[in-house]
């Protein structure tokens, strides 16, 4: 599978999973994607850990400082699945995997050279030494009663964006 191809499946399968996907073309687009995602009452959690958190130029005043308190959360993700549109979360160089797990809003930022086309793929990249915490995230939190009425948010996020770079 090439690359673009393995981008096309990761955009496919999570709008599949009801996660909204979109691409861009670079930072500027990347910058204007997550401004048309976050509303003026959103509480914004960013951990402003890697180069492109940094330079998102989000508003002071929206920020919140740390994660429990946000409505939203916008952070760029350890990578992403192609064959389930799921996005790794990991906890490399301290980032708070609970971050994209406690706000209503997960705001992913997925680098399109760290998309891996199968789940094998992804743990086969490590050798011997994987990241000591790793959550998977397929679509919005979603659980069901026994009567099978199903519940959106209450394990996770109620909405995922994804924004492929």
């Amino acid at each position: 599978m090439t690359e673009k191809q393995t981008i096309e499946r990761f955009m496919n399968n999570a709008e599949i999973v009801a996660a909204y996907a979109t691409r861009v073309k670079d930072r500027t687009e990347l910058n204007a994607a997550v401004s048309n995602l976050i509303t003026e009452s959103d509480s914004v959690y960013c951990p402003r850990l890697t180069d492109v958190e940094r330079d998102l130029g989000l508003p002071e005043e929206s920020g919140a400082q740390d994660y429990g308190t946000a409505t939203a959360c916008v952070e760029e993700v350890f990578g992403g699945i192609a064959e389930t549109g799921s996005l790794i979360c990991s906890s490399h160089r301290g980032k708070p995997v609970q971050a994209s797990l406690l706000p209503s809003h997960h705001i992913a930022l997925l680098s399109s050279q760290n998309i891996y086309a199968t789940l094998d793929d992804f743990f086969g990249s490590f050798g011997e030494s994987p990241p000591t915490n790793v959550t998977l995230i397929t679509g919005p939190s979603r659980t069901a009663d026994i009567e099978l009425t199903l519940t959106i948010g209450v394990h996770g996020p109620e909405r995922v964006s994804v924004i492929v770079f």
